[in-house]
């Protein structure tokens, strides 16, 4: 069971139960969905034709930047384990103890949004990193200060160098 959102308002429980049949809030939910390339998607639900594009996706923290029909949506997802987490007050606490964002897979840094000396807080948005023809945004992940940028623009990075450190 996953638990998707667009803000602490609207979340919707999704729940694969093959690889080709879900339920949303418990209610099947029957979709066609045919994959163009590039991340783009046509989609038909309810008689209705939609496009869809993944423009970003951020893995480690779980979050997605889709256009529908040319509309930017921003999704979170947490599985059962980030639920529980969660619910026992501990999603928080690593995070604390965060003093440097890494590239979490090789690619191309496109543009650095931050400079040292600048605060920032949990979920900011720091550097854009383009892997595999997709734009990632890579977000603050505690509050904190910016201590340093440890890589240029247009510098090609691999997975797990150093980015950003923070105070």
């Amino acid at each position: 069971m996953l638990t998707i959102s667009t803000s602490p308002a609207h979340h919707w429980e999704v729940d694969f139960q093959t690889p080709d049949s879900l339920t949303l809030n418990g209610q099947p939910f029957a979709w066609d969905v045919m994959p163009l390339g590039d991340g783009r998607y046509h989609v038909l639900y309810k008689g209705k034709s939609y496009s869809a594009e993944l423009v970003a996706a951020d893995y480690a923290t779980k979050t997605f930047v889709l256009k529908i029909n040319g509309q930017r949506v921003e999704l979170q997802a947490k599985d059962r384990f980030d639920q529980l987490l969660d619910r026992l007050g501990l999603s928080n606490a690593n995070a604390a103890k965060v003093n440097e964002l890494k590239a979490p897979m090789p690619g191309l840094i496109i543009d650095i949004r931050v400079q040292p000396g600048q605060a920032v807080q949990k979920g900011d948005p720091l550097l854009v990193l383009e892997a595999m023809k997709m734009e990632n945004i890579l977000k603050a992940p505690t509050d904190g200060t910016i201590a340093g940028i440890k890589v240029d623009l247009r510098a090609n990075v691999t997975k797990g160098q150093v980015l950003v450190q923070f105070a």
